[in-house]
């Protein structure tokens, strides 16, 4: 059977596409810092749980080892994992500004090193969870915002370099989701994008031909002016 990691798999984004993997027929490895969370929803898929913060270096090595180890290779990595800490550039705490580039940016990094391995000998895909907010100017989310737009930046870099061995990365650019991150929006659960609207993208590109890849796709919130949020 195919097999995918998800990291960030306990809630949200990425508990909604573990699912859809599992509906799809893949073998499932959850991965999120918080044991208790990964394991209720590990438990519900009948997938692989490991308790791992993506900002420590041993973590991310450890999430890839098990996974391959338990699974014997990988077809999917979905780098769902991120954190996002409002204020702006002159109000931002050293602490904030390092966790976030640590999950968002050099934990995906990490984890996708070590995973290039495995899904080069399956022609695989890796799924990378950016944001609107990384497509355009986020006054009060500045942080966050550079992070997606790197992610956005490194999958197409991923493409470039992976092309030749049938390797395809995708950058998911949603506005405000339903989940918890986005509470702070004040917007009402049933306005905004639905985590399993990310799922079926991602269930898209596993139906496509080896031939074609989708580098990017930016997710707008039906009723937002300006397609932020």
């Amino acid at each position: 059977m195919p097999s995918a990691l998800v990291t960030g798999g306990s809630s949200g984004i990425g508990l909604a596409i573990a699912r859809m993997l599992r509906e799809e027929g893949y073998e499932l490895t959850l991965a999120s810092r918080t044991a208790g969370k990964i394991e209720a929803a590990a438990t519900e898929l009948g997938a692989h749980a490991i308790a791992a913060d993506m900002s420590k270096e041993e973590d991310c090595a450890r999430v890839v080892s098990q996974h391959a180890e338990r699974f014997g290779g990988m077809d999917v990595l979905v780098n769902s994992a991120g954190i996002g800490i409002a204020g702006t550039v002159e109000s931002l705490q050293t602490k904030h500004i390092d966790l976030q580039l640590s999950v968002n940016l050099r934990g995906l990094l990490l984890v996708s090193r070590d995973a290039i391995p495995l899904l080069k000998r399956s022609k695989g895909w890796i799924v990378n969870l950016a944001s609107i907010a990384g497509t355009g100017p986020t006054p009060g989310l500045t942080v966050y915002g550079a992070t997606k737009a790197a992610v956005i930046a490194l999958t197409r870099s991923q493409n470039a370099e992976l092309d030749a061995d049938g390797v395809r990365a995708i950058a998911i650019c949603p506005g405000f989701v339903d989940t918890p991150m986005a509470e702070w929006s004040g917007l009402a659960p049933a306005a905004m994008i639905q985590p399993q609207d990310c799922a079926e993208i991602v269930r898209m590109c596993l139906r496509l031909s080896p031939q074609a890849r989708i580098p990017q796709v930016v997710v707008e919130r039906v009723g937002s002016s300006d397609g932020v949020g």
